[in-house]
């Protein structure tokens, strides 16, 4: 039930930003901003060098319009997702210029990261694939898919993400310093995940080739 509310929530959500803002996105505009101000985190192309933030290349632009959004402050109501950094970033950003980063980044080739530890990764892919029963915690391939390639509008692409970065999400999920997930869904599921299997599925993730 909480998984197809959040589909819905999701689409909705989504469809609601694009459709709000007809036309062609400017991309040589986007593509300008990329390589004057996102550079200094994600790289031009969003093939982020930094493990700690996140590779946005190739990520579905339904998810990357979605983030940008509730990074930026809005109506004097504060940011829904807190990041003091993503704040100031998208402060100058309007509504078609994070459209156009989210249109540009999603068309670039990913250069996925690299998993580090085959224990980690072994334990990382039961998690990924059957998930834990004895917890309630279930399998991440359910909603990202089996490669890690997500679904637009509904979930993210996670395949080949930084696993200091994934690990990072993850535990923020749990701690509920990160709360933009629908329905509570990603909170609910990391707040069953030990230090462990975090750090066990954000290598796993790392390798994947979704």
């Amino acid at each position: 039930m909480i998984r197809n509310s959040a589909f819905a929530l999701l689409i909705s959500l989504s469809t609601s930003l694009y459709a709000a803002q007809p036309g062609t996105p400017d991309l040589a505009k986007a593509k300008s901003t990329a390589e004057t101000i996102c550079v200094a985190c994600h790289s031009a192309d969003g093939n982020s060098t930094i493990p700690a933030n996140p590779i946005l290349a190739g990520q579905h632009r339904e998810y990357l319009l979605k983030q940008l959004t509730e990074f930026k402050s809005a109506d004097g109501k504060p940011q829904i997702r807190n990041n003091a950094v993503m704040l100031g970033m998208t402060a100058t950003l309007s509504a078609d210029d994070m459209r156009g980063l989210a249109s540009y980044f999603s068309q670039q080739k990913v250069k996925p990261a690299k998993a580090t530890d085959p224990k980690l990764v072994a334990a990382g892919k039961i998690l990924w694939r059957r998930g834990d029963p004895d917890k309630g915690i279930p399998a991440c391939a359910g909603c990202h898919g089996p490669a890690g390639a997500g679904l637009p509008v509904q979930y993210p692409r996670l395949a080949g993400q930084h696993a200091e970065y994934t690990e990072t999400q993850l535990k923020n999920f749990r701690s509920e310093e990160r709360s933009n997930d629908p329905e509570r869904m990603m909170r609910t599921i990391a707040d069953k995940l030990s230090d462990k299997q975090i750090k066990s599925l954000a290598d796993y993730i790392a390798g994947l080739r979704g």
